[in-house]
């Protein structure tokens, strides 16, 4: 559904490896830091984590590391933006079990679903800006996208899904102004691990999965981990129906506590009958129509012509030696491959106007169909070198890391659109022959980027800490189109950051950071050349909280975004101009907490104040730009009982609140807010368990965003789905 929303020299690659050799020449091997799972790793400074390392399970729902905001395995309190991690065990508590998108829904500063549930795609749009194109990525690697070229990730893959606030250009190069969000995959463990599942929701859309883990050699240098799933049944548009699954194998080769290799690779694929939500007019949805409302399930495609199919691959590997004298080297690589097909019609608006106008005279209220296919084959691989090393000079102790990444994404891609044929809101029929599509676009659109940065965190003065980051990008974009326009570019950018902090006795921890970011674009300009890439800054303040008399975290904060150069289309020539500028403004606050063997809580509260500054069209400078509700709020709250006669029952229940957006560039049409209630029942004993999850409880209808007068989605409906488990 998204795509209708929208040479790097090898010299260069080879002298940003070897300055790292050259760095690092001389050293011997030894051991420096033991294998996470095994022993805990204690960082200098910091209070004793719940888990070993920034890829190890979460006690509960309390991380106390990520790797997002460092790239490296750094207290969540020591990275000087906002982090929020979701681990396994609040995803199988809040019942996710389809799209890693669901896993946000309590996550302060992130829009998910802004135009419903879209089964092929999860968006995510944090702090105010779209991050489903560049603001995406698995275990520290891009899974960057363009139009339809997107992969998408099973959360049944996953240990735990990181959220980094604000800019990260200066640690993963050209990316998302707002934030990212970073997919963590499950590791093979140390001890015996078998677990299986099955499951089916209210649609009848059923599942079953397995996840195997164990030791491949008594004295466990080799341990293996396969992780398998397969679902499909009817989806929530009336007639339509999904068939999807993955198989991913994984390896870990460490043959002392200094070495660690692990090769994964993984396949999957969808298969599916897709509705036109996200499509749907304004008025019909959001408003009543003369007829009322369009129904949430409605459907208005071609079953015998809509279908959407993909099949993707991934082939990668994580590599991590400690030589003596304390450094660590790291590299991670991986290939994706990526074959997606889609065809169908997609509404746009209703043919005579809108309804509510005094001249309107359809009794049919038909709605324009118009017709699309596409095909999109996607090459892409991603390396990131670095190495890490703690050290003293004077009373001054350091943590520094320097490192290189390289990434190509290659696609080739065909679209074509237009063929018209309405149908009916209110009483549409089906298998009426369709309209002839054209091709638009026949591309094969290539972007390489190659990147070096250095950080270094720095603390002194019994508390104070300062984060230090700075990056320089060279990337190449070239099109090479048959039906389309073909160009090149060639665009370099620095990066930095800059935080401080103080580490309270007491666990308190206030900061301060700014930072700058870069964004490679895709497109023409109006001299006929590529589009050079958006710049800006971040200004964040805020504290940190980690309690020492109970197991929590508390994050707050205020920031400011200036997101400039962005590329907008001339309404008259049809032509990009690079004149757009959007300020993002807000506060977020997020608590975690396991208050003991029985209470997890979480809740969240976020206010972002979105206002476009500069725009070729000066009617709207000082609106607020579209999708991106004005505040959320969330609450959950989860028991389980302990005493004998209840023992192995858990109840958890929340309650999400989204506030108002707007629905168009004018700000004239508003989409109202809601307030969605959840609730699950757990039941484990012996290593068996049975789960009942309900999203929106009271089956509330609302409107989850609008992007203009013809591009609503309804938000999902009640969903419940029950799933029976059995581990050992």
């Amino acid at each position: 559904m998204r795509g209708l929303k929208k040479h790097i020299s090898r010299a260069r690659l080879m002298a940003a490896g070897m300055a790292i050799a050259t760095l690092l020449s001389g050293s011997q091997v030894a051991a420096q830091e033991a294998p996470t799972e095994l022993q805990p790793l204690v960082i200098q400074g910091a209070q004793q984590k719940s888990e070993a390392s920034d890829t190890a399970p979460i006690k509960g729902y309390v991380a106390k590391k990520a790797t997002s905001g460092s790239k490296s395995d750094t207290s969540i309190t020591e990275v000087p933006q906002s982090v929020s991690v979701i681990g396994r065990q609040e995803m199988q508590d809040r019942g996710i079990t389809n799209k890693v998108d669901e896993a946000l829904r309590y996550t302060p500063g992130v829009t998910i679903q802004p135009f419903g549930n879209d089964g092929d795609t999860d968006w995510f749009y944090i702090r105010g800006f779209d991050a489903t194109q560049s603001g995406v990525f698995m275990n520290g690697l891009t899974l960057y996208s363009y139009g339809f070229g997107g992969f998408q990730i099973d959360p049944f893959m996953l240990e735990r899904v990181e959220v980094l606030k604000g800019p990260s250009s200066v640690l993963y190069g050209g990316s998302n102004p707002g934030g990212l969000v970073n997919m963590v995959r499950k590791e093979p463990t140390g001890d015996p691990y078998y677990y299986t599942e099955i499951g089916i929701n209210n649609l009848g859309n059923a599942f079953a999965g397995f996840d195997f883990s164990d030791k491949l050699s008594a004295d466990g240098v080799y341990r293996y981990r396969l992780t398998g799933k397969i679902a499909g049944g009817d989806t929530y548009s009336d007639g339509t129906h999904d068939l999807r699954g993955f198989i991913m194998p994984q390896v870990i080769i460490s043959p002392d506590d200094s070495t660690k290799l692990t090769v994964f690779g993984m396949l999957s694929g969808l298969d599916e009958i897709h509705s036109g939500n996200g499509f749907f007019p304004y008025v019909g949805t959001v408003v009543d129509a003369p007829f009322g409302k369009i129904k949430r399930d409605a459907f208005y495609g071609e079953r015998s012509v809509d279908n959407l199919k993909y099949a993707q691959q991934m082939l990668g590997y994580e590599f991590s030696h400690d030589f003596d004298g304390g450094w660590t080297v790291s590299q991670n690589a991986r290939y994706g491959h990526l074959y997606k097909r889609e065809e169908g019609p997609y509404l746009n608006g209703y043919v005579d106007g809108n309804p509510l106008d005094p001249s309107y005279n359809d009794p049919d209220y038909m709605l324009n169909r118009i017709g699309f296919f596409e095909r999109s084959k996607v090459d892409t691989f991603s390396v990131d070198s670095r190495a890490e090393n703690k050290f003293d000079t004077g009373p001054i102790s350091h943590d520094f890391l320097i490192g290189t990444d390289y990434s190509i994404y290659r696609l080739d891609q065909i679209q074509a659109c237009c063929g018209s044929n309405p149908i009916s809101a209110t009483n549409p029929v089906y298998g009426t022959a369709q309209g002839t599509n054209f091709v638009y676009l026949n591309q094969v659109l290539t972007q390489q980027q190659l990147g070096v940065y250095a950080q270094d965190q720095i603390r002194f003065g019994g508390g104070w800490l300062v984060t230090l980051n700075g990056r320089y990008d060279f990337v190449d974009t070239n099109s090479d189109a048959k039906v389309g326009t073909t160009y090149s570019s060639n665009e370099s950018a620095p990066s930095g950051r800059a935080g401080l902090a103080y580490e309270f006795a007491n666990g308190i921890t206030p900061y301060v950071s700014a930072g700058t970011f870069f964004r490679p674009l895709v497109g023409t300009s109006v001299t006929g050349g590529g589009l050079l890439p958006e710049k800006g800054e971040q200004y964040e303040a805020g504290v940190k909280y980690e309690p020492d008399f109970i197991d929590g975290l508390f994050t707050a904060s205020i920031f400011q975004i200036d997101r400039k150069n962005m590329a907008l289309t001339d309404p008259v020539t049809f032509l990009q101009r690079q004149v757009g500028e959007v300020r993002s403004r807000g506060a977020e606050f997020e608590g975690k907490v396991n208050l003991d063997e029985n209470w997890k809580v979480l809740g969240s509260y976020s206010y972002t104040d979105l206002e476009v500054t500069k725009d070729l069209d000066s009617s709207i400078v000082g609106n607020s730009p579209y999708l991106v509700p004005n505040s959320t709020a969330s609450l959950w709250l989860d028991y389980a009982f302990t005493s004998d006669a209840l023992d192995g029952l858990s109840i958890g229940a929340g309650v999400r609140y989204q506030g108002k957006s707007w629905a168009n560039q004018a700000n004239t049409l508003r989409v109202p807010s809601a307030t969605l209630f959840d609730a699950g029942i757990r039941y484990q004993k012996k290593g068996w368990a049975a789960a009942l999850n309900v999203s929106n409880l009271f089956d509330k209808e609302y409107v989850s965003g609008c992007a203009g007068e013809n591009v609503c989605g309804y938000g999902e409906a009640r969903t419940v789905t029950f799933k029976l488990s059995k581990k050992w």
